[in-house]
């Protein structure tokens, strides 16, 4: 009855994508419970794409693909803070001129390259169970970062999350922790991007906090409830995706869908029986 469980753990491939799962799951779960109450979910969509020319650069120069994607990322997360603090804008603004020009050089720069690529596409698409050993420690060290710097800033974090204007008061520098939030954001996005892909990269980063926000109010239990989800959503996509031999990256981001559907029902359901009794 067990061998369907333990049968793909005899391969190395789907022990090392495991791993990696795990470690998307749980670091894209830590920051996303941020951007969520901050109102940047579509910040992930953005800086996703804005990763690609990044990727395409660090391919032609062959360099690490990681390498490309967070300088690409990271600079132009800084960029739409930059772009919004001084040109006075709205973020979503920013984000929709930077994006699109960003997503639109990368495409500019794919389509000198001569012949199909297909490690490039696998950027778009995802591929966890294309993981090796050195890409596996790459998105470990990337992930420590960023759970190392929210470890120790997450009361600052927190602070000027929910009260920038009294977190500016009290002396914290608000404007540097926006632009160290948009950085980590886009290093949580490069950890993710071999997992599901560009093109699923959003769905993975905003639907464990959202999923959360439904079923708690306390910051502390939307983090361990995001993290929960993270954690095992990711792991069961990728035994969904062993055994219909389907696409690893889209059977993980329907997991977690099917988790927030679940727990959107759970709350729905008893509000719509009591406004029945009521009637």
């Amino acid at each position: 009855m067990l061998t369907p469980v333990l049968e793909p753990l005899a391969y190395d491939f789907f022990l090392r994508a495991l791993a990696a799962a795990a470690v998307v799951g749980v670091v894209t779960a830590v920051i996303v419970s941020y951007m969520v109450l901050r109102g940047l979910a579509f910040m992930g969509d953005a800086l996703s794409h804005s990763a690609f020319p990044g990727v395409v650069i660090a391919y032609l120069l062959k360099a690490p693909f990681y390498l490309g994607a967070a300088v690409a990322a990271v600079a132009t997360a800084l960029a739409i803070g930059w772009v919004t603090r001084r040109g006075n804008l709205r973020t979503d603004t920013a984000i929709g001129v930077l994006f699109a020009g960003m997503f639109a050089l990368g495409i500019f720069l794919f389509s000198l390259i001569p012949n199909y690529v297909g490690d490039l596409f696998g950027f778009l698409f995802g591929e966890i169970l294309a993981i090796g050993p050195g890409d596996l420690l790459a998105l470990v060290a990337l992930a420590a970062v960023v759970l190392v710097v929210v470890a120790i800033l997450w009361k600052e974090l927190l602070y000027t999350t929910f009260d920038p204007l009294g977190a500016a008061a009290s002396g914290l520098p608000v404007a540097w922790l926006d632009y160290l939030l948009l950085a980590l954001i886009a290093l949580t996005i490069v950890v993710s991007l071999q997992a599901v892909g560009i093109i699923l990269v959003v769905a993975m980063l905003v639907t464990p906090a959202a999923t959360a926000q439904l079923v708690t109010r306390s910051f502390g239990r939307l983090l361990a409830v995001a993290v929960a989800i993270g954690l095992v959503a990711p792991v069961a996509g990728l035994y969904v995706s062993y055994w219909a031999d389907a696409a690893s990256g889209s059977t993980i981001v329907l997991v977690e869908t099917a988790v927030f559907l679940v727990a959107l029902a759970t709350r729905l359901l008893p509000r719509r029986a009591e406004a029945a009794t009521a009637e």
